[in-house]
């Protein structure tokens, strides 16, 4: 799985809603990413599952509202309409708590908190590219889930821009910075996917 560009042309959220498929389509900046064969793995998506799942759970009665991937986060510049926004995204987990930022269509403005689970055919468009926007956007919080080297890179934003990344191990528990009471508990995680490793 990788993404590569549709094609050399400049588009918009409204150019989007024509030729977007379910998931894995980004826009950023004008510039359409579509993603490659095949689905994304089974790690990646019980990374996103388990993350979203146990973030639900503990946020559970209050403001605080979870969604995970395919949802479409659109960053607008300016106050332009939605059809002319040229930056649509799906990170893999997100949190918000200001619900006036949700419609039908998903969300338009910054998430509170959002997680990208690193595969190698998408590493390093996360890194170099969607981290750049969600600078930009206001994103107070960014985890970059990498499996395969068991760490977790953390940006958070200090002032308007992001702060060296921290990384620790997929072990025990990490408490998220920007959402009080959340916390990913990392070690059934990892134990879920050792154990269907020897069975997928």
């Amino acid at each position: 799985m990788a993404f590569i560009k549709r094609d050399a042309q400049y588009h918009n959220y409204g150019d989007y809603l024509i030729w977007s498929r379910t998931s894995g389509d980004e826009l950023i900046d004008g510039v359409a990413y579509v993603r490659e064969p095949p689905s994304p793995s089974l790690t990646h998506q019980v990374i996103a599952m388990e993350v979203g799942r146990q973030l639900q759970n503990s946020l559970e009665g209050t403001p605080w509202e979870v969604f995970i991937a395919p949802f479409d986060v659109r960053f607008p510049k300016s106050t332009e309409r939605d059809e002319d926004v040229d930056t649509v995204v799906q990170p893999d987990v997100l949190i918000t708590r200001d619900l006036r930022k949700l419609d039908s269509r998903g969300m338009r403005g910054a998430p509170d908190w959002l997680a990208e689970v690193l595969s190698p055919g998408t590493a390093r468009h996360d890194r170099s590219k969607k981290i750049p926007v969600y600078e930009r956007a206001g994103v107070q919080e960014v985890w970059l889930v990498d499996f395969a080297k068991r760490t977790v890179a953390i940006y958070r934003l200090c002032g308007d821009r992001f702060g060296p990344p921290t990384t620790v191990a997929l072990e025990g528990d990490t408490p998220l910075g920007v959402v009080p009471g959340a916390v990913i508990r990392w070690d059934p995680i990892v134990a879920r996917i050792r154990r269907g490793q020897s069975e997928w």
